[in-house]
C-alpha cells in the first residue's frame, strides 16, 4: 500500500498543508512544494490495542502505533524571497486512534472511519538549508513546531479525519463529536520539591520558582509561577474537554523558571479511562522521574446530560446564579457545528471565490450561565478582513429544545437580503457523581491511576510461546568483556516489541565508565578470565548470558525493559555467586537513572523477571543506549562484591530491525 499512501501524502501536502504554511505568516505567502517523494522505505505499525470495555455496541475503536522513519525528498520554495529549502528525513512516533461507527447489518459493514491523534505525535524533521527560510524577515521562529501544528489542526483530538463509506445521512453525526465529559483539574500545591536553584557554584543549593504544565491531548495549560519556594501552592482550577477517556492521559510536568533555561522538577501521568471509573479523586501523588517531591490534585469527572432541569442545581454549586458577570467555573458546554453560508453579499469593489461556502467545522465552548450569555457569530472575508453579515443566539433558547439540540438556517444581519448561515448547536448542562463508595488509600489510588505495563500498547504476536533476545557478557581481544547477540532461548515466553528476529547489532564497544567508582572489578574480571583459560578453556559464552525484553510505547513516552533470567554466570565465591543486576540508560548515569533487580542468592542461574521504566521519546531513543551490568551483592558491604559481566545495547541498533 505504501506507494498509494504516497500519492495520498502528496496530495495533503499540496492541497492541505501549503495552503496552511501560507496563511501563517505574511513573508511565506509564495511558499510551495517543488518535490515530495516520501522514500522506500514504509510506515510501520508496531502495535494494535483494541478496546472491549465502555465501548458503544456500534463501534469498534483501535490505536495503532505507528512508526515512520523515511528517507524522504521534500523540497519547498520561498520565490518572494529566492529562497530554496528542503527535507532530508522525517520521523513521527505516535498513537493513531482509528474509530470504525456505526456498524451496520449491511454491506460494508462499516458506515465510516474516523482518523485521529489521542495526543500530538513526536516529530522529528532534519532539514536541508533551514538557515534560508530563518533569514526571511519575520521567521526567526520557524521550526518543527509550526509543521507540528499544522498537524495537530487536522488530526489531534477533537480535530479527526472521516471517510464516510455510506450515505452523508450516518455521518453527519459523526461531524458533531460531542466530548464524553469535561475534567475538572484543581491543580493545589505540591511538597518537597527539588532545589534547582544553586548558590556559589552550586555549593549551597536553594530553593526553585515551580510551575506546572498540564496537557490532555492538544488542550495545554500553565499554572503560575510561585517564587523561591520547595512547597508551592497554586489554587487554581482548569477545565478539559475528553473526547475519548480510553487510552487518553493527564500529562503532568512541574518546572523550576529561570532566565535562561527551566529546568525540570518531576512529571505524573494519570490514566483517564481509570478517573471515570472513579469519578472523583482528591490524592497526593508521587512524582516521576524525580528523587523528591509530590503533588496534590482534585480531579473531577464531569459527565454532560442534555436535561434542562438540572441546570439550575448546577449553576448554585458553580455560584453561577450570583454572578452576572461571565468568571469562575463553567455550568455547561455548548458544542457548535458550523456547516455553511448561503447568498452571501457581493461587493462591487470585490470579487469573491465563493458566496456560499461549506466550512463543516466543530467548535466548542464552556458556558458559565446559560440564561445569560448568548453565541455570536459573524462573517468575515479572510483576505479582506471586511464583515459580510452577523447574528446573535441567546443560548437561553436552546433550553427549550429537544434534547436541548437546535439545527436552523439563521438570517445574517448586516447582510444581503436572503443571507443565512446554517448552524447545529448542541447543549449540555455538566455534572458529577458523588461517588457512593469511599475513597482507597493514597498509595493504593495512585498506583491505581497510572498506567500499569500492560496497559501500554502490546505487540501483535500469537498466544504461544515466543523467542526472546539473550545477551552474552563474554570477552574479546583481551578486553573484559563485550556485547554480543547469539542464539535466543525457547524456554522463556516473551518478544521484544513483536519482531521475531534474533538482534544482530553491532559489536558495542567494551566500557566500564558506570562502575568507575569501583576500578578493581576491572582487575577482578580480567583475573578471573586468566583463572578460566588456565583451567578447562573459555566456552563460547565464558561470563554467560543474560535474557531482556525491550519495547517502547510511544503512549506513555516509555522504555520498558523486562530483565528475565541469566544462565552460566561465573562463580564469585568458591562455588556461587549472589548476582543482581543494575540498569542505566545512557548518557544519563545519575543516581535516579539508574535501576537494579533483587539480589538472588547462591546461584549462578537467577531468574528475576522484574521490570523496570525509563521515560524517554521515541525520538531520543535513537540516540541512547541500555547499559546492562550484573553484579555480585555481599551482604556486608564491599565484601564479596564485584562486576560479573556487561552488555551494552544498541537502541538504534535494535530499533532498526523493527
Amino acid at each position: 500500500m505504501w506507494p498509494y499512501i504516497c500519492q495520498f501524502v502528496e496530495k495533503l501536502f499540496r492541497e492541505t498543508i501549503e495552503p496552511a504554511v501560507k496563511e501563517t505568516h505574511a513573508h511565506l505567502s509564495t511558499f510551495c512544494f517543488t518535490k515530495i517523494d516520501m522514500g522506500d522505505k514504509p510506515l510501520r505499525i508496531n502495535g494494535v490495542k483494541v478496546y472491549t470495555e465502555n465501548v458503544d455496541k456500534r463501534q469498534i475503536i483501535m490505536d495503532l502505533q505507528i512508526s515512520f522513519v523515511g528517507n524522504t525528498e521534500i523540497d519547498v520554495d520561498i520565490k518572494r524571497y529566492y529562497c530554496k529549502a528542503g527535507i532530508k528525513s522525517i520521523q513521527i512516533h505516535g498513537v493513531l486512534r482509528v474509530v470504525m461507527e456505526p456498524l451496520l447489518g449491511e454491506m460494508p459493514l462499516i458506515g465510516a472511519l474516523s482518523l485521529f491523534f489521542l495526543k500530538k505525535p513526536l516529530l522529528d524533521i532534519n532539514w536541508a538549508g533551514l538557515t534560508n527560510i530563518l533569514d526571511i524577515p519575520g521567521l526567526h521562529g520557524f521550526s518543527d513546531s509550526l509543521i507540528q501544528d499544522i498537524i495537530c489542526s487536522y488530526l489531534v483530538l477533537p480535530n479527526r479525519v472521516t471517510v464516510p463509506l455510506v450515505s452523508e445521512m450516518e455521518l453527519a453525526k459523526l461531524r458533531f463529536p460531542v466530548p464524553k465529559g469535561v475534567l475538572r483539574i484543581h491543580f493545589l500545591e505540591a511538597q518537597d520539591l527539588e532545589g534547582k536553584d544553586k548558590f556559589l557554584g552550586g555549593l549551597i543549593m536553594g530553593k526553585s520558582d515551580p510551575y506546572g504544565v498540564l496537557q490532555i491531548g492538544n488542550q495545554l495549560f500553565q499554572s503560575k509561577t510561585v517564587k523561591q519556594t520547595l512547597n508551592p501552592k497554586w489554587n487554581e482550577v482548569y477545565e478539559a474537554l475528553v473526547y475519548e477517556h480510553s487510552g487518553e492521559h493527564l500529562e503532568i510536568e512541574l518546572f523550576d523558571e529561570d532566565p535562561d533555561k527551566d529546568d525540570f522538577l518531576g512529571s505524573l501521568m494519570i490514566d483517564l479511562t481509570e478517573l471515570h471509573k472513579h469519578q472523583r479523586v482528591d490524592e497526593w501523588f508521587e512524582l516521576e522521574e524525580a528523587p523528591t517531591g509530590k503533588l496534590h490534585l482534585k480531579l473531577e469527572w464531569l459527565s454532560l446530560f442534555s436535561s434542562p432541569e438540572k441546570l439550575d442545581q448546577v449553576l448554585r454549586s458553580v455560584r453561577a446564579d450570583r454572578s452576572l458577570a461571565n468568571e469562575g467555573l463553567s455550568s455547561a458546554l455548548l458544542v457548535v457545528y458550523l456547516d455553511s453560508a448561503k447568498n452571501l453579499p457581493v461587493r462591487s469593489d470585490v470579487r469573491y471565490k465563493t458566496k456560499e461556502p461549506l466550512w463543516e467545522d466543530c467548535f466548542s465552548f464552556l458556558v458559565h450561565n446559560p440564561n445569560r450569555q448568548e453565541l455570536e457569530v459573524e462573517v468575515k472575508d479572510g483576505k479582506h478582513k471586511s464583515t459580510l453579515g452577523n447574528l446573535t443566539v441567546p443560548l437561553s433558547s436552546l433550553l427549550s429544545e429537544e434534547d436541548m439540540t437546535l439545527t436552523q438556517c439563521f438570517p445574517l444581519k448586516n447582510s444581503g437580503p436572503s443571507s443565512t448561515v446554517k448552524l447545529k448547536m448542541a447543549l449540555r448542562v455538566k455534572m458529577d457523581f458523588i461517588a457512593s463508595f469511599p475513597l482507597r488509600s493514597c498509595d493504593h489510588l495512585t498506583s491505581s491511576l497510572r498506567p500499569s505495563v500492560s496497559d501500554s500498547l502490546l505487540p501483535t504476536t500469537p498466544q504461544h510461546p515466543t523467542k526472546s533476545s539473550t545477551f552474552t557478557l563474554h570477552h574479546e581481544d583481551g578486553e573484559p568483556y563485550s556485547a554480543s547477540p547469539c542464539c535466543s532461548t525457547s524456554n522463556l515466553s516473551t518478544c521484544i516489541s513483536g519482531s521475531q528476529k534474533l538482534l544482530r547489532h553491532k559489536e558495542s564497544t567494551p566500557s566500564l565508565a558506570s562502575d568507575i567508582s569501583l576500578p578493581i572489578a576491572t582487575l577482578e574480571l580480567q583475573q578471573r578470565l586468566r583463572q578460566l583459560q588456565n583451567g578447562s578453556g573459555l566456552g563460547q559464552f565464558p561470563l554467560g548470558e543474560v535474557q531482556l525484553t525491550v519495547r517502547h510505547s510511544s503512549q506513555r513516552n516509555k522504555l520498558i525493559v523486562v530483565v528475565h533470567a541469566c544462565r552460566n554466570l561465573i562463580a564469585f565465591t568458591k562455588d556461587s555467586s549472589d548476582p543482581f543486576i543494575r540498569l542505566y540508560l545512557l548518557p544519563d548515569k545519575s543516581r535516579t537513572g539508574r535501576r537494579r533487580t533483587s539480589t538472588m542468592k547462591k546461584t549462578l542461574n537467577p531468574v528475576y523477571d522484574q521490570t523496570f521504566e525509563f521515560s524517554v521519546s521515541m525520538v531520543e531513543l535513537h540516540r541512547r543506549t541500555l547499559d546492562v551490568a550484573v553484579k555480585n551483592g555481599g551482604s556486608i558491604p564491599f565484601k564479596h562484591k564485584g562486576l560479573l559481566g556487561k552488555v551494552l545495547v544498541d537502541l538504534n541498533a535494535l530499533l532498526s530491525l523493527l
